[in-house]
Formats: structure tokens, C-alpha cells, sequence
């Protein structure tokens, strides 16, 4: 799809990742990604050349795959390396975590030994606010929240487990591991739900299975957290393969 007017550079929103332009399509957006790298809410901080051009082509090829498969996305099309443009969305305030694989807080939080198969997956909800580092979200918590309504949440959490099926299927035939991952979700003008934001190895958990060094096989986000050193160098290898000759958006078989 090419753009049918030249787009307009006004931001609106800057994120830790992001920013968000207006568009001369009311009904769009430009979504650019940004080179900054956080963790920790933003107590760790550093930019990271090529980092923002590697996740926006690396979610552009998954919300291309999602869309393949029928799983409504905010996502239009690319516009530049670092660029693409996306649906005007409504975003819930809400962060939904699935675990194939327990790590990270989930190990500090619980006795659940590091590594452990989670079958089925766990789906976690957290509350989309830096301001109280994204707190997990109780049913009573949400209820009094009234953040979704129970048609929405039942639809949010559904999607949520096709899109990691989904995922998990199409890693594994590139040789890599789907750990865990953060969605986002928006309403459309008509009120349907989307996927929004972005998925890529700063929201997902992914491990190399051609490498069994417990360090070496990091190729996402926890290579910064972790001062392992090597990220964009990592977040480089996950596009290598997803663009190579055995993948494309709607191969995931």
C-alpha cells in the first residue's frame, strides 16, 4: 500500500520506544521507532544504533503474519526502515503477558524453578502505567477498575492465545524459542479490538535453540538487562532468520 498523501510530521505521543506522529489521514498514524533501550521503568538507559530500524521490520513481519492468519492488527504498512504507519487506536491500559516458559519475575515473584515448561501457558494481566510500574492485576483489581468489559477481556485473552500459538509455531520452524511475550491491544473506530504497539525482541522473551549456552542463546531484551552486551547484534540474528528463504508471513505450519 503506498500512502496517498504526503504525511504530516506533527508528533503527538513519545514514548520510551516510540513516537507517534498525526498523519493527513485522520484515521492514521505514523509510528516511528525510537533507538532508546530501557529497562527497569526506565532506571537503565541507553541508545543503541539500529535498534529502533530492527524492531519496526521484525514487528512488521509479525503483524503481517498475524494478519495473514485472520488476527486483526493496528498495523497498515511499512514506511521506512525505523517507520510504519498504523490505524488510529484507543489503547487499553492494559498489558497482557503470556509464559511458555518461567523466567525472569515470574521465578522472583513465586517458587516456580527457572526454565519450567508452563503448560498450559500462563496469561498475566498487568496495569499500563509507568507511573506504578505496571502492577499485576487481581480479578477483584480489574473488576473495580472496569478497564475492559467481560466481552472484551474474554476477547483480548483469546486472541492472546491464538497469536502465541501462532508465534510459538513460526519460531519454532527458524530454530528459535518463544519464552514470553507482552501484547497491547487498541479499539478501531468501530470499536473492534486490534493489536497494537509493537512485538518484537524488546516485548518478547526469545532463545536461539542452535546455541545451549545459557547466555549466548539470549537474543532479546534481557542481553541489556543482564549486561550481556551483543543486543542489536541479537535483535539483528531474530530478522536474519525471520527473513530468510524458509519464512514468510503466511507460513507458520
Amino acid at each position: 500500500m503506498v500512502p496517498q498523501k504526503p504525511i504530516s510530521q506533527q508528533l503527538i505521543y513519545e514514548g520510551k520506544a516510540k513516537r507517534i506522529f498525526k498523519t493527513d489521514q485522520e484515521d492514521q498514524v505514523l509510528v516511528e521507532f525510537k533507538n532508546d533501550t530501557t529497562a527497569f521503568n526506565s532506571l537503565k538507559r541507553e541508545e543503541l544504533e539500529g535498534k529502533g530500524a530492527i524492531n519496526c521490520q521484525i514487528s512488521v513481519h509479525l503483524f503481517e503474519l498475524l494478519e495473514a492468519n485472520q488476527i486483526p492488527t493496528h498495523f497498515l504498512y511499512q514506511a521506512g526502515d525505523a517507520r510504519m504507519v498504523a490505524k488510529l487506536a484507543k489503547i487499553i491500559p492494559l498489558e497482557v503477558v503470556i509464559r511458555n516458559i518461567a523466567t525472569g519475575s515470574l521465578c522472583k515473584q513465586t517458587p516456580i524453578a527457572q526454565g519450567t515448561q508452563l503448560e498450559p501457558p500462563l496469561l498475566d494481566l498487568y496495569y499500563k502505567d509507568d507511573e506504578l510500574a505496571d502492577p499485576l492485576l487481581t480479578e477483584a483489581r480489574l473488576e473495580r477498575l472496569k478497564l475492559v468489559s467481560a466481552n472484551q477481556r474474554f476477547e483480548i485473552e483469546r486472541l492472546a492465545r491464538q497469536i502465541n500459538d501462532l508465534l510459538k509455531s513460526f519460531f519454532e520452524q527458524i530454530d528459535l524459542v518463544l519464552v514470553d511475550f507482552k501484547l497491547e491491544f487498541g479499539l478501531g473506530p468501530e470499536g473492534e479490538i486490534l493489536v497494537a504497539d509493537e512485538i518484537s525482541p524488546d516485548t518478547c522473551r526469545i532463545w536461539d535453540k542452535r546455541n545451549q549456552d545459557p547466555k549466548a542463546k539470549i537474543l532479546d531484551k534481557d542481553r541489556f538487562r543482564e549486561d550481556l552486551g551483543g543486543v542489536v547484534r541479537a535483535y539483528g540474528e531474530i530478522l536474519k532468520r525471520i527473513q530468510g528463504p524458509s519464512s514468510n508471513p503466511g507460513n507458520c505450519s
